[in-house]
């Protein structure tokens, strides 16, 4: 078994012969495999880190975007599967947390396992009431202002009129494919650790927990001081956690993380 690295769907950002875990990362609604470059040098030499790439972006930019989560589910599934023949977790950011999660029960459904730990950050949890308004079909202007106001997107791409032309549909997708979806409130085996800004006004601590009900395993969430995309200022303490929770997971060796404070609600 193994994925082929030239698979479309995958960027390795730290690619190993023989990884003693895969860590696969899923962006959020608007974002690419790049957003997780940073991560790179605070990953150990024998963890695999593989970000996931979406279709209508960077080198994958002449594809036709998806707006549907099936769309997306569907061939992930199929590859991520093949990424089975060593210890496998998944970390969702946003949208990526729910693309993260229905890729895993996907796994589970057809292989009869899945990723050993799935890491959710930024998102309420299935069943939640999800705050926001509808952009999909919001004029420029006030989807700009949306994204500028979580912070995710570089002010040089909402600024350049011809960046902002190439990554403007992308978005448009992905919020369709967020106001449309239906979670599928089945659990998965994997633990799940939900990570959230403290001043994150749409993710509050309930939503957060609501991923408590979607494992059959235990349930754990940490916070972060930011906004919603906190872990770009806390991309270390964030890794070191992932890092530190997947050890006793994978059997690997103990890591050197930072402070744990878990919350377990199981």
């Amino acid at each position: 078994m193994g994925v082929d690295p030239a698979s479309r769907w995958f960027r390795f950002l730290n690619r190993c012969h023989d990884p003693r875990f895969r860590l696969v990362c899923f962006p959020h609604a608007g974002g690419s495999a790049s957003f997780f470059r940073t991560w790179g040098p605070f990953i150990p030499q024998d963890v695999e880190l593989i970000a996931v790439r979406y279709p209508g972006r960077e080198d994958r930019l002449l594809e036709p975007v998806v707006d549907t989560m099936a769309q997306l589910v569907e061939p992930l599934a199929r590859d991520c599967s093949r990424l089975l023949d060593k210890p496998l977790a998944f970390f969702g950011h946003s949208m990526g947390a729910s693309v993260a999660y229905e890729v895993a029960l996907r796994i589970e459904r057809d292989k009869e396992r899945g990723p050993q730990q799935l890491f959710v950050s930024g998102r309420s949890g299935p069943g939640s009431v999800v705050k926001g308004r509808r952009l999909a079909d919001a004029p420029d202007a006030e989807l700009i202002a949306d994204l500028q106001s979580l912070g995710g997107t570089q002010a040089s791409v909402l600024e350049d009129p011809e960046l902002r032309a190439l990554a403007l549909p992308a978005v448009r997708a992905d919020y369709r494919l967020i106001e449309r979806y239906e979670a599928s409130r089945s659990t998965v085996s994997a633990p799940i650790v939900a990570y959230f800004g403290e001043a994150d006004a749409d993710v509050g601590r309930d939503g957060v927990d609501a991923w408590a009900s979607v494992t059959c395993s235990s349930f754990a969430r940490r916070s972060f001081p930011g906004g919603h995309f906190y872990l770009a200022d806390h991309v270390r303490e964030l890794i070191d956690d992932v890092l530190a929770r997947l050890a006793p997971v994978t059997g690997s060796g103990a890591v050197t993380p930072g402070v744990l404070p878990n919350t377990s609600l199981r």
